[in-house]
């Protein structure tokens, strides 16, 4: 038997449970799923004896021999040898790839399930005929899974494989149906021929019509909108924005990062219940000796400028010092900087006092931590800020500070400018009612450290910035938020459950939510030209 060129465009797993199944016949099911454009057939059946699945083997492959479509069985090698179909499917914890391949032979069609970047490369390696990536979604049908991926985590496999220089047919499997498999397929860049298609269970199993299911899953497979592709900057690896982002709320979720809050009284409630709601650890402590214990927990320290005295401000130095002996990112928050010629004398001692990760302000502070001197201050009305520079002028203010600072500066207000010296992102999520309610600028600055603490740089900043942001979007549509008042519990409630969804897998929050553009600046740092969205 030689092998046979595979399309892998519409890959369809069997059911046998009466659940998805019901009273029909599984043959005919798949006869009529192979007439609507199915290309690739694995029969998956935990249940029945030996004896059986050859028998139900047999009937299948008459019907996919006849459409001229592959038969591959999954784990049971023994039973693919009996009917001698092209080849198996096998799981991390069925029959070892090598096995397989001595039991089948050369010609026979192997394909492996992974769910992580290092089974993928094994399989590889191993002479794997292509990967099964997945589980994309949470499904009923397999029970046993290991760890939902989410189509981004797809992608992240993806990418390890190409790296590795391995050319590869790839399939994702898990979840996958009518609403989500053009998504699925865009997310993960698994546009064709890159990735070879999607495999389903249930959306043409259970279906009550399997072929008209199949005809309109081929369609869509074949119709995905194109959407314009910009290059994320080299500093993110050519890597997705989307990924980043769903990637950096998931570390946030798995390691719950201490975010230490040196912080104002006012807030302090509200900055630990966004910390706690975004799956981080917080710890209110102002007192500097405590610092250096806190710094070695693995987190990261918020300076908010909020209550300047000579005690505090000496507090906030030793903080600083003891996260930078750690290794640890200090966010600082100058809190009405412009407002006070003390508080302006603070910016110059804390921006002395040791390095900072991140400087998070509106347009007066950034203005002010950038003039830094008496003779240039920007005069402030408490923490309000007035909007006097246009967007480029934005841009060009936070890439010059960030290039000064050697740190990563934001700029808030109607949208949101953050640079690293080099890159200019600018966001344009958020609501009003942010900057209704008191703290919220101060609590972004929390947001902020659980973002850096896992993932450092500009990374980590723009995901938890664009995650807090549709949070608040999304509150604001619940219903039942009239105004402000109501607005706060349901945006603790939205960070709560867009982590749950990132946890289950689901990354639709990040591609249908996200409004992030870049700068591209072309000559002296200060020349930047207009913005440049970045399609999910």
């Amino acid at each position: 038997m030689v092998k046979p060129e595979i399309d892998y465009t519409l890959y369809l797993v069997t059911d046998s449970t009466p659940a998805i199944l019901g009273d029909r016949d599984l043959v005919d099911i798949v006869d009529l799923a192979c007439a609507g454009g199915v290309t690739i057939v694995q029969l998956r059946d935990k249940t029945s004896s030996t004896a059986e699945l050859i028998v139900i083997a047999e009937r299948l492959l008459g019907v996919t021999t006849a459409h001229g479509v592959p038969l591959l069985i999954n784990d049971r090698i023994d039973v693919a040898l009996a009917v001698r179909c092209e080849g198996v499917h096998v799981g991390q914890d069925d029959m070892d790839l090598a096995t397989a391949r001595r039991l089948l032979g050369p010609d026979a069609i192997i394909g492996i399930t992974a769910s992580t970047e290092e089974e993928a490369l094994r399989a590889c390696e191993g002479g794997a005929d292509y990967l099964g990536i997945g589980t994309i979604y949470a499904t009923p049908t397999k029970t046993n899974t290991k760890e939902i991926i989410g189509p981004l985590g797809a992608r992240k496999i993806l990418e390890a494989v190409k790296d590795a220089g391995y050319l590869i047919p790839t399939v994702c499997i898990g979840g996958i149906n009518h609403g989500n498999i053009q998504r699925v397929l865009t997310e993960s860049e698994m546009i064709l021929p890159r990735v070879h298609g999607a495999a389903v269970v249930s959306a043409i199993v259970a279906d009550a019509d399997p072929e008209l299911a199949a005809r309109r899953l081929k369609d869509l497979i074949h119709n995905i909108p194109m959407r314009q592709i910009v290059t994320p900057p080299e500093s993110w690896e050519n890597r997705s924005l989307s990924l980043e982002i769903w990637e950096v709320v998931r570390s946030i979720h798995i390691k719950k990062p201490v975010s230490h809050n040196m912080t104002n009284l006012v807030v302090q409630n509200f900055a630990a219940n966004v910390a706690l709601c975004m799956g981080a650890s917080p710890i209110m402590a102002n007192y500097g000796e405590e610092a250096a214990d806190l710094a070695k927990l693995g987190g990261a320290l918020v300076i908010n400028m909020g209550t300047v005295t000579p005690d505090g401000l000496a507090n906030y130095v030793q903080a600083i010092q003891a996260y930078n002996h750690e290794d640890r990112p200090v966010v600082f928050d100058p809190v009405g900087a412009g407002a006070t010629s003390v508080r302006r004398n603070a910016v110059r001692h804390i921006l002395s006092a040791g390095r900072l990760a991140v400087i998070k302000g509106n347009e007066a502070e950034i203005l002010t931590v950038w003039g830094s001197s008496d003779e240039n201050p920007e005069q402030q009305r408490g923490v309000d800020s007035s909007s006097t520079l246009i967007p480029t002028q934005k841009a060009v203010l936070v890439r010059r500070l960030a290039k000064r600072e050697k740190c990563i500066v934001v700029l808030t207000g109607a949208t949101d400018f953050v640079s690293d010296g080099e890159a200019v992102f600018e966001i344009r999520n958020g609501h009003k009612y942010l900057g209704e309610v008191t703290g919220t600028g101060c609590c972004l600055g929390t947001a902020i450290s659980a973002g850096v603490a896992v993932v450092p740089g500009i990374r980590g900043v723009v995901a938890a910035m664009v995650y807090y942001e549709v949070a608040a979007e999304r509150a604001a549509k619940r219903e039942g938020v009239r105004g402000p008042g109501t607005f706060v519990p349901a945006f603790l409630d939205e960070l709560s459950e867009l982590r749950a969804t990132v946890a289950r897998g689901d990354s639709s929050w990040v591609v249908e939510g996200a409004k992030v553009f870049k700068y591209q600046a072309e000559g002296q740092p200060e020349v930047v030209n207009r913005a440049t969205e970045i399609n999910f």
